[in-house]
């Protein structure tokens, strides 16, 4: 019997296993990836309701742009089980001219008995209106701490892209809404360390 032969299906072995454990790797390395990717993914192209973020030049050149037709914003808030603010919008629809930048103003409550540090998620519906909201400034893009019976308002300053008309799955659309939902931020560890001692 050679022995070239078992060499051989050594040889063959070791290199399946090895090109397994580069392709188990791999995997761990995608799924590590696939979250920030699908954020990219979402911001780049609306999918999901994703609004998109724009600079004050980005507002500029959509306002030269702006035709004088209107769109109607309806402003959606809720929070969290655990949250313990009240989160209104300060009126619940406004007629903005597309292209010209606008402002919505939310109002958040504490009601609770301690400082809480909260975020807020958002979307737009219907979803493919994402790609062409834009928003300049925002509560969301930060954390936001209110103390015991602290009320705040939060604005958003806006604007809908001129491009939503050249879109034919947007023709019929006559209202976006704008929803936000606050959550209770994660506490850093030195917070929680100190309650307990």
């Amino acid at each position: 019997m050679s022995t070239t032969a078992p060499l051989e299906l050594d040889r063959a072995n070791l290199r399946t296993g090895i090109l397994a454990l580069l392709g188990a790797a791999a995997m761990v390395g995608m799924g590590f990836a696939s979250v920030p990717l699908y954020r990219l993914f979402c911001q780049v192209t609306g999918f999901g309701g994703t609004t998109q973020v724009a600079s004050e030049t980005d507002a500029s050149l959509a306002s030269q742009a702006a035709t004088g037709e209107k769109m109607s914003i309806r402003f959606d808030a809720s929070t969290a089980s655990n949250m313990p603010w009240t989160f209104t919008p300060a009126q619940s629809t406004d007629t903005v001219e597309i292209g010209q930048r606008d402002m919505a103003v939310y109002v958040a409550k504490n009601t609770g008995s301690r400082a809480i540090t909260g975020t807020a998620t958002f979307n737009v519906e219907p979803s493919q209106a994402g790609k062409y909201f834009h928003k300049i400034q925002c509560f969301c893009f930060t954390e936001q701490t209110l103390q015991p019976g602290q009320e705040v308002n939060m604005p958003v300053l806006y604007y809908v892209d001129p491009a939503i008309r050249d879109d034919e799955f947007m023709a019929d659309v006559e209202q976006i809404t704008l929803s936000y939902t606050f959550h209770r931020a994660k506490e850093p560890v030195s917070s929680a360390l100190d309650r307990s001692n």
